[in-house]
């Protein structure tokens, strides 16, 4: 087993893949732990099921869809190309809501996906009632299967009265233009509607902030800081924070409709 790992992690090196990626689907194929894969090197095995999860991985696919799980705010969360993958980064705006949501609000999480965020809410705040929405019927089948109990099929708030405290979004947010600057697995694999609104980044953030009329605690794009105070500004809401991510870069913004202080 040795021989074959090595090898595929030297081929993973040479696609700019980690190679750890081929110990985690080598720990998948042979449904032991990683612990079990270095102390058994020696060990000869039927490499067939570990090929055909690489070719995938060396196509570019993202490992956490090949795994059909990730993990986010310790929880597994499963996951499939219907969905956007939870990056740790939005674990800041998870936590943000749990500081700041008022007790027993209503809370809405526009374009929910996964569920992971309604779903990590709610098992930190049993006192909270969260629905989750999306426009995606397959995104919400992925929020069902991994535990959301509130879901709603809405095009930001068109489904919705004005009956709920909060507002919680990791919307799309990245330019039309910025798309070909990423990552191939990602602009090439993860739905293009959880990724990109259009061509300036904001186009739901605007939504949002029109229709919300409430407090708002949402995940921002790097450099977008100076627009989302124009947005404010324009939909009368008061910044009362803007949270750096571990990297220093503005992430999570923290707005109160005026009058809902």
């Amino acid at each position: 087993m040795d021989a074959l790992r090595r090898r595929y992690r030297e081929q993973a090196v040479q696609r700019g893949i980690n190679p750890r990626d081929v110990d985690v689907l080598l720990s998948d194929s042979l449904r032991q732990p990683l612990a079990y894969i270095v102390a058994h090197g020696d060990e000869r095995i039927d490499s067939a099921s570990l090929e055909a999860l690489l070719r995938r991985r060396f196509s570019g696919e993202p490992l956490q869809y090949i795994r059909r799980r990730t993990e986010f705010f310790g929880h597994e969360f499963y996951v499939d190309d219907r969905v956007l993958i939870p990056r740790p980064e939005t674990e800041l705006l998870v936590e943000t809501a749990i500081a700041r949501a008022p007790r027993g609000a209503r809370v809405i999480d526009i374009g929910t996906g996964s569920g992971c965020i309604a779903v990590s809410l709610q098992l930190a705040r049993p006192d909270l009632r969260v629905v989750g929405v999306d426009t995606s019927v397959g995104a919400l089948t992925v929020a069902k299967i991994n535990g959301a109990t509130a879901l709603a099929a809405s095009d930001v708030l068109s489904a919705f009265r004005r009956d709920f405290d909060l507002v919680v979004a990791n919307p799309p947010y990245i330019a039309a233009q910025e798309m070909q600057q990423l990552a191939p697995e990602v602009r090439d694999h993860e739905p293009r509607i959880a990724l990109t609104p259009g061509a300036r980044g904001t186009e739901v953030i605007e939504r949002i902030l029109a229709q919300a009329k409430t407090n708002v605690i949402m995940e921002i794009a790097m450099g977008q800081e100076s627009a989302i105070r124009e947005l404010a500004a324009i939909h009368r809401y008061d910044i009362d924070a803007v949270i750096n991510d571990l990297a220093g870069i503005p992430r999570v913004v923290v707005l109160s409709a005026r009058g809902r202080r």
